[in-house]
């Protein structure tokens, strides 16, 4: 039932995109062809939007991450006084409506040039991406073992070889998990980038919220199949790496 659920919009994106005509009370389109499907793809505006939103994904991800790492760290090994307090203003980007966000940023932007560039679209990108990356990391953390640098340390490692050789491969599967979130947060985000783009920064979700004002079944069935391609690929490459490193550290031990 739960894969029925999973896949039954997706089943429904196929049947639309793939139909030139499906009436009621038809089961199945009468007629079949993906020519819809591969004109979206081949379109010269699609294509940009593509390219524009895994830009914006891949680079919100990479700065979301660096951000995050030092941040997660400080609070998940250590305690000091107003901790929850940090943690509950890291929370608040994730229940304050967007429109609100957006509309105060907007004129922030505005005045520092910032609005309708993809620079303006990156920052304000990271404020929903960045408390979703530093809670995830953050439960890295509280099981985190210093030992393991304390020994590297002690047998003459550096900070840097210590961060690539130790940190970060003991935090790898929880960043493969963070940047998972970043990813989809960033790729999905439609009103911060209406607002902070101004219509000059033209991404996937913006076409596809076009595309749905049209009223065009097809083409809003086949714009939704591209547009969830790139997450489903994400989710399948993270569930990947993480069975694989499983895998690894069970035969290890």
């Amino acid at each position: 039932m739960l894969y029925l659920l999973l896949l039954g919009p997706v089943v429904g994106l196929v049947l639309y995109a793939g139909s030139t005509r499906w009436f009621f009370p038809d089961l199945l389109p009468v007629t079949w062809t993906f020519e819809t499907f591969w004109r979206q793809l081949s379109n010269a505006r699609t294509q940009q939007a593509i390219g524009t939103s895994l830009l914006l994904g891949g680079v919100v991800t990479l700065l979301a991450l660096v951000i995050a790492l030092p941040a997660a760290r400080t609070l998940g090994l250590e305690r000091f006084p107003g901790r929850s307090l940090v943690l509950l203003l890291l929370f608040l980007p994730t229940i304050v409506p967007p429109l609100a966000t957006g509309m105060g940023l907007n004129i922030i932007f505005l005045r520092l040039g910032l609005a309708g560039s993809l620079a303006g679209v990156v920052l304000v990108h990271l404020i929903p991406v960045l408390p979703y990356t530093i809670f995830a990391l953050i439960g890295v953390f509280v099981r985190y073992d210093e030992g393991y640098e304390q020994q590297a340390r002690t047998l003459g490692a550096g900070p840097w070889r210590i961060l690539w050789q130790v940190t970060l491969p003991l935090a790898g599967p929880g960043m493969a998990v963070a940047a998972l979130f970043a990813f989809l947060v960033s790729w999905s985000q439609y009103v911060l980038t209406l607002l902070i783009g101004g219509g000059r920064v033209i991404t996937l979700p913006m076409l596809l919220f076009a595309a749905v004002a049209g009223g065009n079944p097809a083409t809003i069935a086949a714009l939704a199949l591209i547009f969830a391609g790139p997450p489903l690929l994400a989710i399948a490459l993270a569930a990947r790496a993480l069975t694989e490193r499983t895998t690894t550290v069970g035969q290890q031990y």
